[in-house]
């Protein structure tokens, strides 16, 4: 098995070249190349073309959100880099969090992170399987929740962050989810228990967890925020 490639893009030296070296000690990482700003970031990207990218969001002269969509957009459709990023942000501000999501990365994180967590986000993302910090999930639906409690328009200040996601949606057509584990995961977005969940669907606490197990299970993902921010950015939340 080959090993990830991995470039990290973060302007702290110490902190990148402290994540360099404790994912160097990883046995199926390999770090292949690091830039200091959002312009070196890029290019670096474009040469080594990596497995992943670690991306800072709070880079100097473009920012990690500005450099993901440039990088994007400079792929050719008909050939898109196989290069995922996994996106670093330091704040808890839902502000911030909604812009990190926001920014069309594979995967987010917090910088204060322990390294067996970032090594299993570094594997994730590149397996195909988007890793998102309880954190930052827990914040994006709390925003989901607060959207569909009010009628009134969005803010033009607001960051949409229901926009569907292609991979997103294919990871989820490919668990085979049925229409009653789709309508339980409606469900769950909206802050529903499983006790109240069972009382909108007439049935059992206990049919109702059997149901979220399999849910997670199909999703690969440990919990049912993560559950949750996977359907939102595959667009199958009502």
């Amino acid at each position: 098995m080959s090993n990830i490639r991995v470039v990290i893009i973060e302007d702290h030296d110490l902190t990148r070249a402290g994540l360099e070296a404790a994912l160097q000690r990883r046995a199926r990482i390999e770090v292949v190349g690091g830039a200091g700003d959002g312009l070196r970031g890029l290019r670096l990207l474009e040469t080594e073309k990596p497995d992943v990218a670690i991306v800072d969001i709070g880079l100097p002269d473009i920012d990690g959100i500005e450099l993901v969509k440039r990088f994007q957009s400079g792929q050719a459709e008909d050939a898109p880099s196989s290069t995922k990023v996994l996106m670093l942000t330091m704040h808890k501000t839902q502000d911030s969090v909604l812009a990190a999501f926001a920014a069309g990365a594979d995967s987010y994180c917090m910088k204060d992170i322990d390294m067996v967590r970032l090594e299993e986000a570094v594997i994730a993302t590149h397996e195909g399987n988007p890793w998102i910090d309880p954190q930052i999930a827990s914040i994006i639906l709390q925003q989901v929740r607060q959207e569909s409690e009010t009628s009134k328009p969005q803010e033009a200040n607001t960051i949409e962050i229901k926009g569907v996601s292609p991979e997103y949606e294919e990871i989820v057509e490919k668990a085979g989810l049925t229409e009653r584990e789709i309508e339980i995961l409606q469900l769950i977005v909206r802050g529903f228990s499983n006790a109240e969940v069972a009382e909108a669907l007439y049935v059992t606490v206990g049919t109702i967890k059997t149901h979220v197990r399999h849910i997670l299970n199909k999703l690969c993902v440990d919990d049912r925020t993560h559950a949750a921010v996977l359907a939102l950015r595959a667009g199958i939340i009502e």
